[in-house]
């Protein structure tokens, strides 16, 4: 697709398109969330975030090198579909959503690859202990009951890799601005990813027929694996996910909205998602449809976070490390 078949050389039929009582009702159905979002996000306040959420795996026998080379490995791997979209077809390809959620989705996976880096840094860097000092761990927990862990199987890697995350707990050391900025992209990209692909392969590939759509096996893999990276990071990791944090969501996608107007303002003819278009009556609603659905997208990987955080401990007692609060426990 070239650029110039994207613009509207008769600039003076661009006003008149605006003109409409559908631009005013779609207009409040794009300020309105945004304003809310904007009040929840100063509004709420979540439990400070610690350096070590942000590289520390959630199974108690997994070192964090594990999760050093998936996310380097994703990270490369989504570069690499990036780029290829982008030589492809130009910076236009940035005209769709698609393309900002996957950048977004890579951008998460380049900040952890870094954190996860720096924290195996600092994992290699705590002493390990012996066997008897291992026991005299075991039983200084188990006096102060900070953390709970069974010490039946693989007690002694257990043991060591619990010790290591007491100390670095006890140092109380809180996530920097990039782990901050880290946790931000990674709520956002969960919802927006999910976005993706539903719309895409719900909405897009069965009713669209539009001579600028078509599927190949790069924009396949862009609408099918950054969900799937994502939720493989969610089951390895023990970051936080606040449902308030939706209001990023809500945030960016508003953003792309406006982005779309501001072209369209300005003379593009062609909107990338046929529902954005305002010259039809039922815009209203498709706007409005299209900004409910971040509720239940947001709220799916929400709900398979909580059910992690609930089955895990069950069927995995003596595995899966449980980080709520300033406490490590594992049930």
């Amino acid at each position: 697709m070239e650029f110039r078949s994207l613009f509207l050389g008769d600039v003076e039929a661009v006003p008149g398109y605006w003109i409409r009582w559908q631009t005013f009702i779609c207009a409040l159905v794009i300020v309105v969330p945004a304003v809310a979002a904007a009040v929840v996000a100063a509004r709420a306040r979540a439990e400070p975030l610690r350096a070590f959420d942000l590289w520390a795996p959630c199974w108690a026998g997994m070192h964090p090198a594990w999760l050093l080379a998936y996310r380097g490995l994703v990270s490369l791997g989504m570069l690499w579909l990036l780029s290829r979209m982008v030589l492809g077809r130009g910076l236009v390809a940035f005209y769709f959503y698609t393309q900002w959620t996957f950048a977004l989705v890579t951008v998460y996976f380049m900040i952890g690859t870094i954190m996860s880096a720096h924290g195996c840094w600092i994992y290699s860097k705590t002493p390990i202990l012996h066997d008897e000092e291992a026991n005299r761990v075991k039983d200084t927990v188990e006096q102060n009951n900070p953390v709970t862990i069974p010490f039946t199987t693989k007690k002694n890697k257990n043991v060591v890799r619990l010790q290591r995350y007491c100390e670095l707990q006890a140092e109380g050391k809180r996530a920097g601005f990039l782990g901050y900025t880290m946790q931000l992209v990674y709520q956002t990209s969960a919802g927006a990813a999910l976005l993706t692909d539903l719309v895409f392969w719900a909405v897009l590939v069965p009713y669209s027929s539009s001579k600028y759509f078509s599927i190949n096996p790069i924009m396949s893999c862009m609408h099918s694996l950054n969900a799937v990276f994502l939720l493989i990071d969610t089951f390895l990791n023990n970051l936080p996910f606040p449902w308030f944090r939706m209001a990023y969501f809500v945030f960016w996608s508003c953003t792309y909205v406006a982005f779309q107007w501001i072209l369209h303002a300005c003379g593009f003819s062609w909107w990338p998602y046929p529902f954005l278009d305002l010259d039809t009556p039922w815009a209203p609603l498709w706007y409005l449809s299209m900004a409910l659905i971040h509720v239940p997208c947001y709220g799916l990987y929400w709900l398979m976070i909580r059910a992690k955080n609930s089955l895990c401990p069950k069927y995995f007692p003596n595995s899966f490390i449980k980080i709520q609060g300033t406490k490590l426990t594992t049930p």
